[in-house]
């Protein structure tokens, strides 16, 4: 099967590609998702914060490893974020000058309907895929995560 908008045929794509455009695409989804449903002004770089695990309690430079970018472009989402009334900036507990980030009201409805959209992901998954096969992908992804090939 050839995929002429990946310039190569299906089965030569490597793995890296096979593993990123299904999560685009979901990405993608999710941001269409919750723009239909009154998150309107989320886009699509707000995913690298509202990602798994998600942001509720975690440190800015926390995100930003998680994300793979630098602490800069992580302070620019967030500050996005914040002034959209998703999240908000406190002092961490213990003191000292470092911040953690806590979802406000409408943050956690945004997070809420996340969930439920990923459950509905995977519902549609299932069905395209069949059961078991559905079965055997999530465990391969779950012992690759689990694994050092995702570490860097």
């Amino acid at each position: 099967m050839s995929t002429p908008e990946f310039g190569r045929p299906a089965d030569t794509m490597l793995i890296g590609a096979l593993l990123r455009y299904p999560a685009r695409a979901v990405q993608h989804r999710l941001i269409h998702e919750l723009n239909r449903a009154d998150f309107d002004d989320l886009r699509l770089p707000h995913m690298a914060v509202l990602s798994h695990p998600g942001p509720e309690g975690a440190r800015p430079s926390v995100l930003a490893e998680r994300a793979g970018m630098s602490k800069q472009a992580m302070n620019q989402l967030l500050l996005s974020l914040e002034r959209l009334g998703y999240i908000e900036r406190q002092d961490a507990p213990g003191g000292g000058r470092a911040r953690v980030v806590r979802l406000t009201d409408r943050g956690h409805a945004a997070w809420a309907l996340l969930e439920e959209l990923l459950v509905d992901v995977e519902d549609e998954w299932r069905e395209v895929l069949g059961e078991e096969r559905f079965a055997q992908l999530k465990e391969i992804l779950q012992q690759v995560w689990e694994s050092p090939l995702v570490r860097w």
